[in-house]
């Protein structure tokens, strides 16, 4: 069977990962998480002080790209790839709601974006790759074979990141999930650079009263009819 790329691209926490990291594992294709590798930067920024309470120091945190080194590296055992910062894992640190709450100002930074969409483009050219984000239909890789869009009621994507911490076992209010879910999603529709939108050839996936089950059952059946097409 002839490998193509997937991308899925959608609002925060409507379960992009989740579908994205399915898909891959069905089909053996490498899964790609654009977002943790931006939450990587945004932890980086914290540890070293450019990123304060929310606030960023932008031009401290272009001067430090440099030395911030991010890579994805695939388990074989969990089937997860995990994002790896200047050689640490930091798979449950980046899911904090400090960097939550400032991952979409750093990933409106020019430097920021160029960095990783040069990484993301050179991953994907040998095809067979599921990558979820904000812009991979758009801009990371618009010949994509499937392009995907993901949205979902605010309230219930807000009780899924809520349930999704509390299983982390991060302490956190469900009005404070609510309020960053809000915030993310007018800064990640309204920045200037790269903004969240729906590719002209993307496929809705509004999931907001579908199971994971349903939505993979939905998202499988899009992919056999391309590839049956494809080879017919």
């Amino acid at each position: 069977m002839r490998k193509i790329n997937i991308a899925v691209d959608g609002y925060s926490s409507c379960g992009k990962s989740t579908l994205a990291k399915q898909i891959a594992e069905i089909l053996g294709y490498l899964y790609i998480d654009s977002g943790a590798m931006y939450r990587a930067i945004t932890l980086h920024g914290i540890k070293t002080g450019s990123i304060i309470g929310g606030k960023v120091d932008v031009e401290e945190l272009k001067t430090q790209l440099t030395e911030v080194h991010v890579v994805l590296q695939y388990d074989p055992d969990s089937k997860r790839s995990y994002p790896i910062l200047n050689g640490e894992n930091v798979d449950k640190e980046i899911h904090s709601m400090e960097v939550a709450n400032a991952v979409s100002k750093v990933s409106e930074i020019k430097e920021v974006r160029e960095k990783l969409v040069n990484l993301q483009k050179k991953t994907a050219e040998s095809k067979g790759v599921v990558m979820d984000g904000r812009d991979i239909g758009t801009v990371v890789i618009p010949s994509a074979e499937l392009k995907l869009f993901m949205t979902a009621d605010t309230n219930v994507r807000a009780e899924r990141r809520y349930e999704e911490l509390k299983n982390r076992g991060t302490k956190v209010g469900y009005l404070d999930i609510l309020n960053n879910i809000k915030s993310r999603d007018e800064r990640d529709s309204k920045r200037e650079l790269s903004p969240l939108v729906q590719a002209e050839d993307a496929i809705i996936l509004d999931n907001t009263h579908l199971t994971p089950e349903e939505q993979l059952t939905f998202a499988i059946g899009l992919i056999n009819n391309l590839v049956s097409e494809q080879e017919a």
